[in-house]
């Protein structure tokens, strides 16, 4: 089970990567040559996809665990859902990381 969620996991963040290499067909017809992907486009889609695999799986865990805690313990529903508020929102601070490090090496 956990081999193919890693598989599929490295799949998707590879995803932008294909993405960015696609041609568009239109440039293609009007004989306007089809921009080229740089180094620096491929380490943007990397540093993006990659660094939103972690807080995905994060989320997906916080959130499945605070579930099973509500389950279990009903009348402390609202002090769980303050610590997964605070730990969803750690979790994503670390995508807007990788989204700033996409973003310096974009237009840097």
């Amino acid at each position: 089970m956990k081999k193919s969620l890693i598989t599929i996991g490295a799949l998707l963040a590879l995803s932008p990567v294909l993405a960015f290499a696609q041609e568009a067909a239109e440039h293609v017809a009007t004989e306007v040559a089809a921009p080229t992907m740089s180094l620096d486009d491929l380490a943007m889609a990397l540093a993006m996809g990659l660094g939103a695999i972690g807080p995905g799986i994060g989320l997906g865990i916080i959130g499945g665990k605070a579930a099973e805690a509500v389950g279990r313990n009903p009348d402390a529903a609202a002090r769980i859902q303050t610590v997964m508020i605070l730990m969803a929102g750690f979790a994503e601070a670390v995508a807007i990381y990788a989204l700033v490090v996409a973003l310096i090496v974009k237009f840097i």
